[in-house]
């Protein structure tokens, strides 16, 4: 089954070029083009696609409030955000709005590619860049409380543990080799604490594992 995606930018070059390399693939079918924000909007309740390429800045409503839109509805798509501009804001602002992926328009057409697979298949995908802003920014601010939080109290110890790692960039595979268990039940331990937690991905996983103090990052220059 191809997978649906919506492709959103206003420059209509670029949104053509996205489309042609996308709708190539196999695996993968172009439902349909936005040129602003409240276009795709409209087009991801119409279309229902299973991944939305997302440009932050466009007219009429941006990718940002767009993508905060699309997300908030039931059965929503997953979002990939995609933008020329490498700024911490707009790195924050998509992936707390529920994009599952950032990534910089410069990317190579295989990285589009993949990107759109992984956050096809539930998982969460950032530009090394924005990786980096995002550890910085929560070692610069020293962390969020450590005090035990409600949010958490539903979690079994070992899905806390799976969040930790989650949250430490590691993978299902590395997780599961950290651990001792297999990836099936690493899956199961993520899946468990997404739906516990009321969690798009891994992404927002990440984000609130550091916003309750639960992960720690380790300042530049400092020992691992």
């Amino acid at each position: 089954m191809s997978l649906k995606v919506l492709v959103a930018d206003d420059q209509g070059i670029v949104r053509a070029g996205f489309a042609a390399v996308i709708d190539a693939e196999e695996d993968m079918t172009v439902v349909g083009e936005a040129a602003d924000g409240a276009a795709a909007v409209r087009l991801a309740e119409r279309l229902a696609p299973d991944v939305v390429v997302m440009d932050v800045r466009m007219p009429e409503l941006d990718g940002i409030a767009a993508t905060r839109i699309i997300t908030g509805r039931a059965g929503a798509p997953r979002v990939l955000v995609l933008t020329t501009f490498d700024l911490d804001a707009y790195v924050f602002d998509a992936l707390r709005a529920g994009a599952s992926g950032f990534l910089l328009k410069d990317v190579y057409a295989s990285e589009l590619l993949r990107g759109i697979r992984v956050v096809a298949s539930g998982e969460s995908v950032l530009a090394p860049s924005a990786t980096r802003r995002l550890i910085s920014h929560y070692a610069a601010a020293g962390g969020g409380p450590a005090a035990p939080v409600p949010e958490l109290s539903g979690l079994t110890g070992r899905e806390r543990g799976v969040l930790t790692l989650v949250a430490a960039g590691l993978t299902n595979a590395e997780i599961a080799d950290q651990l001792g268990i297999t990836v099936g039940t690493v899956k199961s331990h993520v899946n468990a604490l997404l739906r516990k937690l009321g969690l798009r991905d891994r992404v927002q996983a990440t984000i609130l594992a550091y916003d309750l103090g639960l992960a720690r990052p380790h300042p530049p220059g400092s020992a691992v």
